[in-house]
């Protein structure tokens, strides 16, 4: 009556925090300085589940129908497109595999989450993937941990991994960043992502749905297994340290997995298969376990598996994390079709068992059983967690004013130095290693303007080469504001996300979003002494989430979370800075009308729509000069939500030339972005800009409130601008000139006055090196 070896290994994996969310399905009770203590009973269910399904309901109500195809039970959120295709979207983190292997952990994180879409529905045809990493500055000069790689080794390997990844696999890399803090020393964060479009129909079925069947083979494709990849879900549930196994790290081989791809769309259009799911964290344990909650069983032999190599034991055949592997659902009826299109295609595919309704995993080897559980224990049997969680504000702090620059020629020297921060300075030359033009939809690149030198808000894609309907991808990430008020930091990514698609020309109404939490150990341990305040930054982060989702009518409709970002080396803790990525897809009707921040000429009005406030706590000027301040910027969702509607239907009339979001660095970057994009030059006075209360010269300058939109317009299209944003914040603040300078008054004096060449080479200076 004592479990075996595989069922408790199968049982660690699936309750491992990486595949079961321990923390964010926990009841956590919360409490905070003036407020009572109130519990919530799983941050999941609550935040977010509970905000999509509203948002579903509003759009119910109001269209008679929802654009929200599949959320929260398959691999990746589904929305509808066309007539003729879904969109699919998944990110994934590969945050430990890339602190010990940088190369191998990376180009595994990318075609990993090239597996999830695959895996959704019947089979999504991959669009293209996005990136996005924080590291540890690559200057880093300090003490470095014994067992820790330094930044640079680990930036670069990250870099070529997701590079190799993507390049080799034929799919476009639509955008990507990076952002630095020394935090991040202990673990990096490897963010990776991929856009699918899955067909409406597929042999009569409808695509987004998986039947498997009592009955139906259970049949693995791709790659053979290995020792790879071994306790690689229990290895990315825990803090890294000295005894971390390097053998947790995967194995990626992209052009085994383009095969495999290749092959199973041709399958799944000829009606092959009932179901598909990947391989990834538990590997057959977590594939062939999860599917058989469908049909209710399933039963399959560890001996019949196709092995790199021998001398595997059956716990290992069936938790190896060995990549490019999918399992399929095929009709018994059909597996001879199956097997022999496998083989005519030089794919290797395998009929490990089948489906059943028995209500069991039974898991042989040969002719011994070495597993039988109940999907219901599986599943359903582990113990709900209990965390407390106690808010601790930092205490207050104002920001402490400079001087402001004594002429125009000193503030070109500060703004030049600004530029050149790790935060904001151009990576354009490692991003150009990324593919972004392969399948050819690309409309909106990542990188823009007259030089093709500026980042874009958002990189705007067609669906297919039969219609001009698109979609754009954008992202939000503040992680810096976390020190101070983590649901500051969540609702500031949510906007600029929303932001920057309404720049591209994505239609306000049908934005979705995706939610991947990075956080430090929120569970209570000795050597974690402020373990409630990390778990209480959470609970504050998904109800800011929560809040300005629901506010813009954004759907989460997918993401992840990564709850143990710390190393621990030789007693000491590093803690990466809590830290939530919010990337958001939007519909475009019509490509051709999608718009950059390249204006098209050195004329036009330079116009800000939304309130400059003295926010500088936790911004990069706050970082560049040094200080500490708590006064975040803050966001107010709900009254915003008619602006972005408002300032879309102005770009879809054609009164708009140029938009860009501003973001971090605040307005000094901005301006430079859109004079570079134009080769142009901007005169603005900062005495126009709409301002709650009276801001100084730092915060109009580089403050990073939210809301805010740059526009350049035509003079004579200005009334017809105001009109449509009645009773909104908006005001020219400068012009478009032709001389290639960057210069900004304030208070009847230069700020800023500076050949853009200069500003340019500053820019571009740091990651050049």
């Amino acid at each position: 009556g004592r479990p075996t070896d595989v069922e408790l290994e199968c049982l660690a994996q699936t309750w491992s925090e990486h595949c079961k969310h321990k923390i964010f399905n926990a009841t956590i009770r919360y409490s905070e300085p003036g407020r009572s203590p109130e519990e919530i009973r799983s941050l999941f269910k609550t935040f977010i589940r509970g905000t999509t399904e509203a948002i579903d309901t509003r759009i119910r109500e109001r269209d008679g129908s929802s654009w929200l195809v599949s959320v929260f039970h398959d691999n990746a959120g589904v929305v509808a497109a066309t007539e003729r295709y879904h969109l699919v979207f998944k990110v994934e983190t590969h945050n430990s595999p890339s602190a010990l292997d940088p190369y191998g952990g990376a180009i595994t994180g990318i075609v990993g989450v090239n597996r999830d879409p695959f895996g959704t529905g019947l089979g999504a045809e991959l669009l293209c993937n996005t990136w996005g990493y924080c590291f540890a500055p690559p200057d880093h000069g300090g003490p470095l941990p014994e067992g820790l790689l330094h930044p640079r080794r680990i930036r670069e390997g990250v870099h070529q991994g997701v590079i190799d990844g993507g390049n080799q696999s034929g799919v476009p890399y639509a955008r990507g960043w990076e952002f630095f803090d020394e935090r991040y020393l202990g673990k990096p964060l490897v963010y990776c992502g991929t856009v699918a479009r899955l067909p409406v129909d597929v042999a009569g079925r409808p695509g987004h749905e998986k039947r498997p069947r009592p009955g139906d083979r259970v049949v693995m494709v791709g790659g053979r297994i290995g020792k790879d990849g071994i306790h690689g879900a229990t290895f990315s549930s825990a803090e890294l340290t000295e005894e971390s196994p390097i053998q947790a790290v995967q194995i990626g081989d992209p052009i085994t997995q383009k095969m495999m791809f290749d092959f199973l769309l041709e399958a799944r259009d000829r009606g092959l298969y009932t179901a598909i799911t990947d391989n990834g964290a538990g590997g057959l344990s977590s594939s062939v376990g999860e599917m058989a909650e469908i049909p209710g069983g399933a039963r399959i032999d560890l001996a019949r598996a196709p092995l790199k190599y021998q001398g595997l034991a059956p716990w290992e055949i069936l938790l190896s994390e060995a990549q490019e592997r999918m399992t399929v659902a095929v009709p018994a009826e059909r597996i001879d079709e199956f097997l022999e299109l496998a083989r005519r295609r030089e794919v290797e595919a395998t009929d490990l068992g089948e489906f059943t309704s028995d209500g069991f995993f039974t898991v042989l080897h040969g002719g011994r059983t070495v597993a039988r559980l109940p999907l219901s224990f599986l599943h359903g049997g582990l113990p709900e967690m209990r965390i407390d969680a106690v808010f601790s504000p930092p205490p207050e702090r104002a920001f402490e004013p400079a001087e402001p620059p004594a002429d125009g020629a000193e503030g070109a020297r500060i703004a030049e130095a600004f530029l050149a921060r790790h935060n904001l300075a151009s990576n354009e030359p490692l991003c150009r290693c990324y593919d972004h033009e392969v399948k050819g939809l690309t409309v909106v690149k990542p990188w823009v303007g007259r030089d093709r030198d500026v980042p874009s808000d958002a990189t705007v894609l067609q669906i297919d080469h039969g219609s001009f309907a698109g979609y754009a991808v954008s992202d939000g990430v503040f992680p810096s504001y976390s020190d101070i008020d983590a649901h500051a930091m969540a609702q500031a990514a949510v906007d600029l996300a929303v932001r920057r698609l309404i720049a591209a020309g994505a239609r306000a109404d049908r934005i979705a979003a995706l939610d991947n939490f990075c956080w430090p150990d929120p569970l209570p341990a000795p050597d974690n002494p402020d373990a409630r305040h990390k778990a209480a930054q959470l609970v504050r982060a998904c109800r800011g989430l929560a809040e300005a989702c629901l506010a813009y009518g954004v759907p989460l409709i997918s993401g992840k979370d990564s709850m143990k970002n710390d190393a621990v080396i030789g007693g000491r803790r590093i803690s990466i800075p809590p830290t939530l990525l919010v990337s958001a897809i939007g519909l475009l009707d019509d490509v051709r009308r999608a718009l950059t921040l390249e204006p098209d000429g050195a004329s036009g009005l330079v116009v800000v729509v939304g309130e400059t406030a003295e926010e500088l706590g936790g911004t990069e000027w706050a970082a560049h000069r040094g200080v500490r301040a708590t006064g975040v910027p803050r966001c107010r969702p709900e009254a915003w939500a008619s602006r972005y509607e408002a300032i879309a239907g102005a770009i879809a009339a054609g009164l708009v030339r140029a938009a860009h979001a501003p973001g971090r660095g605040g307005l000094l970057p901005a301006l430079f972005r859109i004079a570079r994009a134009g080769r142009v030059g901007v005169e603005a006075d900062l005495d126009a800009l709409p301002a709650a209360g009276d801001p100084g010269w730092e915060a109009r300058l580089f403050g990073e409130s939210c809301g805010r939109m740059l526009l350049v317009v035509d003079p004579q299209r200005m009334e017809e601008l105001r009109s449509r944003l009645a009773g909104e914040p908006l005001a020219p603040i400068g012009r478009l000139v032709e001389e290639e300078r960057l210069r900004v008054r304030f208070g009847g004096r230069d700020l800023v006055d500076a050949p853009m060449e200069r500003l340019t080479a500053a820019w571009k200076r740091e990651f050049r090196r």
